[in-house]
């Protein structure tokens, strides 16, 4: 029996000599495959109240409409710098090849909400702590964050945890 873990292809060397790129996109386009990962990411949420998911740019936009859709609930975007057309709030990270900046709609969240934070991968934390920080920002109450692939020798896990938060991975890869 397959597992998420078998979908996923590696790609030596991209973006960047030493890099081995883990490519979800060969798991999104089998439909059996995706299924699979929607619903394991899911999984360890059942039952808990959520009132919207997050995804990050650009990867956790597919995986967080796919959840939002499976919970009927409501999606938020948290993107790239000058990629919203609305008020934002912004958060600067590092991240393995350089530095960016994260937004999100000043309006997206309301106090008090519950979110499920989600991306396809987990490798240094950063990207995930830029959005953990707006969604805080925001009243926004954090319920976990979930990832298809953790990347565990990079610490990203570790990171998000000292921030308090649940994490939940499919799978992981060794190496960076």
């Amino acid at each position: 029996m397959k597992t998420v873990r078998d979908y996923i292809r590696t790609i030596v060397d991209f973006p960047h000599e030493g890099i081995m790129f883990r490519d979800v996109t060969t798991l999104f386009a089998d439909a059996r495959g995706f299924r699979m990962a929607v619903d394991q990411m899911l999984h360890p949420y059942a039952g808990q109240e959520i009132d919207k998911v997050v995804g990050l740019e650009a990867r956790g936009f597919i995986l967080g409409g796919a959840i939002a859709h499976q919970l009927t609930k409501g999606f938020v975007p948290i993107r790239k710098k000058g990629k919203l057309p609305g008020p934002t709030i912004s958060e600067a990270y590092t991240l393995e090849y350089g530095e960016a900046v994260m937004e999100i709609h000043s309006d997206a969240i309301t106090p008090g909400e519950k979110i499920l934070l989600v991306d396809d991968l987990l490798a240094t934390g950063g990207t995930a702590e830029a959005g953990i920080k707006l969604i805080e920002r925001l009243g926004g109450e954090i319920v976990g964050c979930a990832f298809i692939i953790d990347l565990p020798d990079l610490g990203g896990r570790q990171r998000l945890e000292k921030l308090g938060m649940k994490v939940d991975t499919l799978c992981a890869f060794e190496g960076a």
